[in-house]
């Protein structure tokens, strides 16, 4: 039997994406049949990410690594579960957010406390800007989204600085990486002030935003 000429033209990222969505949501599957709940998840992912951050101050990088694409596969896997077992909530959603800022302050703690450790002071300080602007990236998007409709602009999100943590360890680049990650987050952070600006001065504007705010 022939193959469908449509289905061998499809690329090969196409079949990736697939086969991550198929392994996903059998594991999902089977972590909704285990009964745990949803946040039970969301502080699973953040023990696994600390458990990473542990392995990054070690100077692990690959063992880190691997310890991150699981909590990364965690990390999407408690959404998944949430709404497969009916159990979206506000407050769930929150303690995840929460619990992801927690488990990123961790991971690059671990990169300060590994480059103390060795005495490599300016990779120290890398490492902390590469936090601090990695914190602002998702703090200008829940502030400015409490003052306009949306505001998804920019890149550097949360799954862009894993998957990039994710490859630094794994090619024991991490110093390349944390440049990337703290100038792309900061680019970020300045693109979405300057849209927030840009939709309150065409007074796109939410009906609760304070009136007192000047920009």
């Amino acid at each position: 039997m022939e193959s469908d000429p449509q289905q061998r033209s499809k690329p090969i990222t196409y079949w990736i994406g697939e086969g991550g969505g198929w392994l996903l949501r059998h594991v999902v599957r089977g972590l909704a049949a285990t009964g745990l709940t949803p946040n039970m998840f969301t502080f699973l992912g953040l023990a696994v990410n600390s458990w990473a951050a542990a392995l990054f101050a070690m100077g692990r990088f690959r063992q880190a690594a691997a310890v991150l694409f699981l909590a990364a596969f965690l990390d999407m896997a408690d959404g998944q579960v949430a709404r497969l077992v009916g159990r979206v909530t506000a407050f769930g959603a929150f303690l995840d957010s929460t619990l992801d800022r927690y488990a990123d302050l961790a991971l690059y703690m671990g990169l300060v406390v590994h480059y103390t450790l060795i005495g490599r002071s300016f990779y120290m300080a890398l490492a902390a800007v590469a936090m601090a602007s990695s914190f602002m990236v998702s703090y200008s998007r829940a502030r400015a989204e409490s003052l306009i409709p949306s505001c998804k602009v920019g890149f550097m999100e949360r799954p862009e600085r894993l998957v990039l943590l994710i490859m630094g360890g794994v090619f024991n680049r991490m110093a390349q990486v944390l440049w990337v990650v703290a100038m792309i987050s900061t680019i970020t952070v300045v693109h979405r002030v300057v849209y927030t600006w840009q939709e309150l001065r065409a007074g796109r504007s939410l009906p609760e935003a304070g009136a007192s705010q000047s920009f």
